[in-house]
């Protein structure tokens, strides 16, 4: 699992930046099922977001 943590953004921005920055080339090896997770935290209303994916190697 890759995740990514946001405030004040948005959950999908951080799984664009998880793909763009290509954190899952330090996995590269890795095998099995790997999931992107993307998180905001709204610091004004309290709330957060969160976005799953599951990545498909290339």
């Amino acid at each position: 699992m890759i995740v990514e943590l946001k405030w004040d953004q948005s959950a999908q921005g951080a799984i664009k930046q998880i793909k763009e920055k290509n954190y899952s080339g330090i996995l590269d090896e890795y095998a099995g099922n790997l999931l992107l997770v993307g998180i905001n935290y709204n610091k004004r209303d309290k709330k957060h977001e969160c976005v799953i994916e599951k990545y498909c190697k290339e």
